[in-house]
């Protein structure tokens, strides 16, 4: 999901990635609404995995963030391209699993 959201595409001719959570924030109000369903989505496995409550308010947050960042007409769209909600939920992911399930082993697919 992160990746899909975050990083799916390069930009041409650089190293640049971007990913739906950018392109989607282009189309007003539908397109914040999207993204912030599929981030919220991030939220309910982190629920499902055990996670504190702490870290669920945190991720909401970065979620809550994005999309107020995203409502806002052109300068959202310039923040969702630099400020990766997904990819810090998804860090907060990988420190619990760490943490609280170190034999299982994560994919870094970067």
């Amino acid at each position: 999901m992160e990746k899909l959201l975050e990083r799916g595409f390069t930009i041409p001719g650089t190293n640049q990635k971007f990913g739906l959570d950018f392109i989607l924030g282009l189309i007003p109000v539908g397109g914040d609404v999207l993204t912030a369903a599929m981030g919220l989505y991030m939220v309910w496995e982190a629920r499902n995995l055990g996670m504190s409550k702490t870290a669920m308010v945190r991720m909401l947050g970065n979620v809550g963030f994005d999309t107020a960042l995203g409502a806002v007409p052109l300068l959202g769209d310039a923040a969702d391209f630099f400020f990766r909600s997904n990819s810090r939920n998804l860090r907060i992911i990988r420190k619990h699993l760490d943490k609280h399930h170190p034999s299982t082993a994560t994919i870094n697919q970067r």
